[in-house]
């Protein structure tokens, strides 16, 4: 029996403005810079107002700036507090140092090589970003459609994205795009070079994961008939694999001489903290005057061709439109992030001392500002601050926090050094278990459990006490 009914749907679909401003929000201040003078060049009706820089120079009677057109929604003043710098304009030297390649950047490149449609493109890229630091994608395939469809005005069905998916996770470093650990694991074994050891892994890694993670070796010797020998060579292969390839990229990426231009510049001024946002190369600008009279002739014509030119004037007006309000927008959202960065680690910021580095989350920092937790951390991803104790990536200052034994809260960061500080310090000969770490922490006044150590050890690259061990 067939039954006709409608359904009610509610979807949100972002503004060209809105879709603008989180790509802007994305860009540091040097690839910000870099995507203005595109823009500059793909729209013939945005033009470099250059009147600022030769003050001797009358301006031209007929030049016409972009608030000289009215809409129902007014032209916003191109970011008159902003204090931008023309191009004659000495721009701020900052030394050039070497930093690693970007684990986002590295697959964005990668990226940039396949033979993709615009959109599939699109979705990859999107799913790039939304990897998280081990370089897992821990997120359901369904939060990522809705995130495509509400934030980048992308629709896309399960099997698109789990084709993209499939493509990323053929990039370097391998295991990069996996799910599960177990999924990481296999994308690694089954690009090694053929061998018993290799073949019994992947069996161990596809049908008795649960067993090995368990150390049930026994078990998985019985079921696959191994002798100990093979079963060891089966586990040196497996213990060989990167859990975590998106935070351990191997020496083979290459350091890039990279010149950081700080997005902020924070300074003590007479004990109080100033921040600021540097000022760069953008220039002014204004309304080309040929289009700008083109479509001033046209306002009163009759003519199809008058009428088509009015129409792509239009559209490029608007489009100008856009692109100014959502360089306001950028510059307005990352100056209020960053503030409310600064009076959160108000004390940190004063002198640099890492133990006064306060536990921070990105929701913290959007309860603050009112922004969604992705617009802050699109505002983190990438960007620096010059302090006057040094030049700092945004996502240093963020960390999760726990309770000491007097029952204030410190950072991971600090405790992480605690546990490092503990792991230096043991005897090689007999290194400490992880309950023997949770009572030295104790020693030290830090109340963590034993699942904190592991989770921490993990994170700072240390094997377990038995694989430190030496002879």
């Amino acid at each position: 029996m067939l039954r006709q009914g409608l359904d009610l749907v509610q979807t949100q679909k972002l503004s060209p403005l809105q879709i603008q401003t989180i790509k802007l929000i994305e860009l540091p201040v040097q690839e910000l810079e870099q995507r203005i003078r595109k823009e500059i060049e793909e729209n013939p009706v945005l033009d470099e107002d250059t009147s600022a820089e030769k003050e001797d120079e009358s301006v031209p009677a007929r030049s016409v700036s972009l608030s000289d057109y009215k809409d129902d929604d007014p032209t916003p003043t191109y970011l008159r507090h902003a204090q931008l710098y023309n191009k004659y304009d000495e721009r701020p030297q900052y030394s050039t140092f070497s930093v690693k390649e970007s684990f986002t950047q590295s697959l964005q490149e990668q990226l940039g090589f396949r033979d993709l449609t615009e959109k599939q493109h699109s979705i990859a890229s999107f799913l790039i970003g939304s990897l998280d630091d081990d370089g897992y994608l821990r997120r359901s395939v369904d939060s990522i459609i809705d995130d495509l469809a509400f934030r980048a005005g992308i629709e896309a069905d399960e099997q698109e994205v789990l084709d993209m998916l499939a493509v990323i996770q053929e990039f370097e470093p391998v295991g990069v795009g996996a799910r599960t650990l177990q999924e990481c694991l296999l994308l690694q074994i089954r690009q090694l070079k053929p061998s018993p050891a290799t073949t019994h892994a992947t069996k161990i890694l596809t049908n008795y994961f649960n067993d090995f993670t368990s150390r049930h070796f026994q078990k998985i010797m019985s079921r696959m008939n191994l002798t100990q020998e093979e079963m060891k060579a089966a586990q040196a292969k497996i213990l060989k694999l990167n859990p975590a390839p998106g935070g351990q990229i191997d020496d083979s990426y290459s350091d890039q001489a990279q010149q950081i231009v700080p997005d902020f510049l924070l300074e003590l001024v007479d004990g109080e903290l100033v921040l600021s946002m540097p000022r760069f190369s953008i220039p002014e600008l204004k309304v080309n005057r040929k289009y700008a009279d083109m479509l001033m002739s046209s306002a009163t014509g009759s003519d199809r061709e008058q009428k088509e030119a009015q129409a792509f004037v239009k559209k490029k007006l608007d489009s100008a439109k856009w692109f100014v309000e959502a360089i306001k927008q950028r510059h307005n959202t990352l100056f209020s992030t960053m503030q409310a960065i600064v009076d959160y680690q108000h004390e940190y910021f004063m002198d640099g001392d890492e133990t006064n580095l306060k536990p921070m989350v990105l929701r913290d920092i959007a309860e603050k500002t009112g922004f969604d937790i992705s617009t802050i951390s699109r505002v983190v991803n990438s960007k620096y601050i010059e302090t006057h104790f040094g030049i700092y990536s945004l996502k240093f200052f963020f960390s999760e926090g726990l309770e000491n034994q007097d029952g204030e809260t410190v950072s991971t960061r600090e405790l992480k050094r605690a546990l490092q500080d503990c792991v230096d310090s043991e005897d090689k000969h007999k290194p400490l278990t992880d309950d023997e770490l949770v009572c030295k922490m104790v020693e030290k006044g830090y109340k963590v459990a034993r699942r904190t150590i592991a989770k921490y050890r993990d994170q700072l690259g240390i094997p377990k006490a038995r694989l430190r061990k030496e002879i």
